[in-house]
């Protein structure tokens, strides 16, 4: 039986060193491999992309907000941080801030991923904070997503930034990133980040990511979930994120990265802020899905289809607790308008003007507005917002070719 010794001479810097000896040839291989160096005062990986990262927002992010103001923002978009302090370090440095969100493009744009992208990405440029929208087409492959065709999954990524584009998402402080593109380009650095974060923690810690994935934890799951976890907490060191800005239903995976980086004793961690889901329409669904029509808002529905989800749209009288219709309110709309009038017949108190969501919320708990005119209301300003995106899809001719494509694979 053949035995192989290998000596590591030392270990430094993340860096290995030594040779592996073969005692039947007495031939050696000398080792000298980069497994993950970190710069020392970040957590950026050597041989990462956030250098050219930094090059692209050189001279685009300024802001003339006080840091209280910035963070007093930045907070607004999550409805959690993880350490807060961390994120008023940050800002107090007035070192060049990087935004971590991803996504994979598979099929059709709901309006949370819509309306609250672009929200949050104007709101922290606003802050002098810039984001880069990782398009995770590796990862729609490795869900099976559009039967796992990377062309197809290419192209949909490319109609979803035309939808952000139309949707008022401010791109000059936006750095969109094909995730296949760049593992490619340093595919040595990511892929052995990867090995080292699948070394750092055991099967039942990944697989308690699975939920971000929206997969029930088991035995029967694919081995291409368990990559996709670590996979995932790779980007965010490989970015060299300073803040990751995403759902609170991928806080499993941001904390994942959180622990690597307290496990490798690096000074510096990634700020996690986590925005609430957007819950369906239909009652009982924590949020909406893309397999059931009736339960979301499509960034491409018609007035009338908006008008006839709403209408169906479960909106329990005088309850604000999982009422979809509510949480539009407070996770769209009011961001884009601040004040909101609801339009009423005489008969029923005529019309109501609302400076505030709680407003809003308080009055109809009260029983003081009526869920039909909350609904019809909703209707109007979704519609409102909706519309310069269906006029951009029909007078750019690139925008509406990628519609054209999608829908005939249907």
């Amino acid at each position: 039986m053949l035995r192989f010794r290998m000596a590591l001479s030392q270990f430094t810097g993340g860096l290995y060193k030594g040779e592996i000896h073969n005692p039947l040839y007495g031939s050696k291989i000398k080792l000298k491999q980069t497994i993950c160096a970190f710069t020392p005062s970040q957590f950026y990986l050597e041989g990462g992309i956030r250098k050219n990262i930094d090059k692209y927002f050189e001279g685009k992010l300024s802001t003339k907000l006080s840091v209280k103001e910035r963070l007093d923002l930045c907070l607004q978009i999550g409805s959690e941080c993880i350490k807060p302090e961390e994120l008023e370090t940050a800002l107090l440095s007035n070192k060049l801030l990087i935004s971590y969100d991803g996504f994979e493009p598979s099929g059709r744009m709901h309006i949370a991923q819509g309306f609250m992208k672009v929200f949050n990405t104007n709101t922290l440029a606003a802050c002098g904070i810039g984001s880069v929208m990782w398009i995770a087409d590796y990862y729609a492959m490795l869900n099976n997503k559009l039967n796992g065709n990377l062309t197809k999954i290419r192209i949909v990524g490319e109609y979803f930034i035309h939808v952000w584009k139309a949707a008022g998402m401010d791109t000059k402080f936006v750095k969109f990133l094909w995730a296949s593109e760049e593992i490619e380009r340093y595919n040595t650095n990511y892929w052995n980040l990867v090995m080292d974060i699948s070394c750092s923690f055991n099967i039942s810690r990944i697989k308690r990511c699975s939920q971000a994935l929206g997969r029930v934890e088991g035995d029967d799951q694919p081995l291409a979930q368990l990559m996709y976890s670590a996979m995932q907490c790779a980007d965010i060191l490989y970015i060299g994120a300073d803040i990751c800005q995403l759902g609170v239903d991928q806080r499993k995976i941001n904390m994942l990265a959180r622990e690597y980086v307290e496990q490798k004793k690096l000074p510096v961690s990634p700020i996690i802020i986590s925005h609430e889901m957007l819950p369906g329409l239909i009652e009982g669904q924590a949020k909406m899905s893309k397999s059931c029509a009736d339960s979301a808002i499509f960034m491409e529905d018609s007035e009338e289809q908006v008008k006839s989800k709403i209408k169906k749209a479960f909106c329990p009288p005088c309850v604000a607790d999982s009422n979809p219709c509510l949480a539009y309110f407070k996770q769209i709309v009011f961001p884009k308008y601040q004040t909101i009038t609801v339009t009423r017949a005489r008969d029923n108190g005529g019309d109501i003007t609302f400076n505030s969501y709680r407003e809003m919320e308080r009055i109809y708990i009260e029983g003081k507005l009526h869920p039909m005119d909350l609904k019809n209301s909703l209707s109007t300003y979704l519609n409102q917002m909706l519309q310069p995106v269906r006029d951009y899809f029909k007078t750019n001719a690139e925008a509406s070719k990628l519609v054209e494509i999608i829908n005939s694979w249907k």
